[in-house]
């Protein structure tokens, strides 16, 4: 007899699931392929098959279509339409945006204003030409960031010629924003070459990019005393330093509205004559007085050299210098570093000399019985090669030769060594003398934004030939340097700078930077153990994350997505406080 036996046929969806069973202190794991269904009301699972033995891969295949989803062949039908950096460009933006610089431009969004915003933020990422930037903007998600669409060269020389004519209301707002607390002011003058002859402010003049024989022009810089830029002038290639401080303070003072003004200049910045001009504006000023006006206290006895037997900062008045304060200074690293290297120097002039010398009274000298004009002219080639010929008295006569050290004044200069005098007209009760030495010290941070302006944001050579476009172009630089100081500042902790500066009790002493400071410098490592960068090297990090638009055949959609963030850059970010949005 025949049994036959009737099977309900089950349906349902299936899906993967991993099983695991212990036996004897292992583990064994399966992966089935199974359905789920009902039976007398209760849920029941039934395998469909054994996946365990299939690759990893292929099981998440499976299981990416069993849930809907739709496999595509990735060298084949999956299309990366372009990729575009971005993590630098929201960097530089942020910062920009968070600094409020976008609104200080202008209130209102315009053409005009992304235009400019466009070109500070380049700057910053990789400075180049106004036409580089045209095609630069598309290269990197700049362009899409701020909806700039084609840009012109002719657009951008047209931004900044609107730019510039916003320049005043736009450094007003960031001198009261940064200076009118304190009214400290740092002013400080470079300059730099120009390519070109067709540019009214280009002159030649004292050459501070080494660029001797070229065609430069001027320009001076106002800083907050902890260095952040607030405004600049340009000037003729030709000027001299002190020429352009009474503009500078000018501006500050009435332009700016900021009545109380403590002008911090080196000593060429503020002559006598200047100094004497500020007290007349009710200007205060820190300054220093030259090697000439030291050597004349020391002779009128107002400055006594066995003051610094025990200490190393005493306050002095002098008659010559009414109303002001002068604090008097002597480094011992500095003295002993000009000490050896005046040694230095006379010994190689000496070492010259003894050539023409053997050349005179040899037997077989080219100058042998030569004339005291022909031996001079011999001499005075090499005399003053490493600029010490003041040092070296020479007796030349006709056939004869010979040299010797002006020791008393050689002692008499090095007696001044590692001396300097800071003059001040801000009372001691407001600012002590130790504070007039460390506000004078803080020139340090307008070098350093001419240094960066010139390097990093590549300031020069100097292209442009209209007067208000080489305005403009050292105002964008100026603009882009605001941004990358602050950058800087949030960044600190992963760059090899000191993000813990010392401030020593002694404000005479050398500045030494931190112990982690120093330990970054010489392992290359933060204390942290991630690799310690310059900012340049860190934007350029954060510019492999990318903006990719990919699309998926045969559908014509394209969706964006992001570059997976690596863990320094993660921390970029966190430090910046910028949110990557796709």
């Amino acid at each position: 007899m025949w049994h036959i036996i009737s099977m309900t046929r089950r349906v349902g969806a299936v899906h993967v699931t991993v099983t695991r069973r212990h036996y004897k202190g292992k583990v064994y794991e399966s992966t089935l392929l199974r359905r789920s269904y009902r039976e007398d009301g209760k849920v029941r699972n039934e395998t469909v098959g054994n996946l365990s033995h299939l690759p990893p891969p292929v099981i998440d295949g499976i299981r990416a279509m069993l849930a809907g989803r739709r496999l595509v062949d990735l060298d084949a039908g999956f299309e990366i339409r372009r990729s575009l950096p971005h993590g630098h460009v929201a960097a530089v933006l942020g910062v920009l945006r968070a600094l409020g610089v976008e609104r200080v431009i202008a209130r209102e969004r315009c053409r005009e204003r992304d235009l400019v915003v466009a070109m500070v933020c380049q700057r910053v990422i990789a400075p180049c030409s106004k036409l580089s930037a045209t095609r630069r903007f598309g290269q990197t998600t700049l362009g899409e960031e701020l909806g700039l669409g084609a840009v012109t060269e002719a657009e951008l020389l047209a931004a900044m010629d609107w730019l510039l004519a916003r320049q005043q209301r736009i450094e007003r707002t960031l001198a009261h924003r940064h200076v009118a607390g304190q009214g400290f002011v740092l002013y400080d003058l470079s300059a730099s070459y120009v390519e070109g002859r067709c540019c009214p402010l280009a002159a030649l003049g004292y050459a501070r990019d080494g660029k001797k024989g070229k065609l430069q022009i001027t320009y001076g810089l106002v800083c907050s005393p902890e260095g952040r830029p607030v405004a600049i002038a340009v000037h003729e290639g030709n000027v001299q330093d002190q020429t352009t401080l009474p503009g500078a303070v000018g501006a500050v003072k009435e332009r700016y509205g900021i009545e109380q003004v403590v002008v911090v200049g080196d000593r060429g910045m503020i002559t006598q004559a200047h100094a004497q001009s500020l007290k007349d504006q009710g200007v205060h000023f820190i300054s220093a007085l030259t090697a000439r006006q030291i050597r004349t206290l020391c002779e009128a006895g107002d400055l006594q050299l066995s003051l610094f037997d025990e200490t190393n900062l005493a306050e002095i008045t002098c008659a010559e210098f009414p109303g002001e304060r002068l604090v008097v200074c002597r480094n011992p690293v500095v003295m002993a570093e000009r000490r050896r290297k005046r040694e230095a120097l006379l010994a190689a002039t000496e070492a010259e000399l003894a050539k023409v010398k053997a050349m005179v009274e040899g037997p077989r000298g080219r100058l042998k019985h030569a004339s005291a004009g022909t031996i001079g002219e011999r001499a005075g080639r090499v005399s003053n090669q490493y600029k010490v010929a003041k040092h070296v008295a020479l007796h030349i006569g006709d056939g004869s030769f010979d040299y010797e050290r002006k020791t008393e004044q050689i002692a008499a200069e090095a007696a001044l060594d590692g001396l300097y005098v800071i003059r001040t007209t801000c009372a001691s009760e407001g600012l002590s003398a130790p504070a007039v030495v460390r506000a004078y010290k803080q020139l340090k941070v307008a070098e350093r934004a001419f240094r960066t302006m010139k390097s990093a944001l590549e300031v020069r050579p100097i292209h442009h030939h209209l007067e208000a476009r080489v305005r403009a172009h050292v105002f964008l630089c100026m603009l882009a340097y605001y941004v990358a100081f602050e950058l800087a500042q949030r960044l600190a902790p992963m760059l090899f700078s000191d993000d813990q500066p010392l401030a020593p009790a002694d404000p005479v002493a050398p500045a030494r930077r931190s112990a982690a400071a120093t330990a970054k410098a010489s392992s290359a490592r933060t204390p942290d153990g991630a690799p310690a960068y310059s900012l340049a090297d860190l934007l350029a990090e954060l510019g492999t994350i990318c903006r990719n638009q990919v699309r998926i055949p045969p559908s014509d959609h394209v969706f964006s997505r992001l570059t997976t963030t690596t863990q320094i850059q993660a921390h970029a970010l966190e430090l910046l406080g910028i949110a990557l949005a796709v």
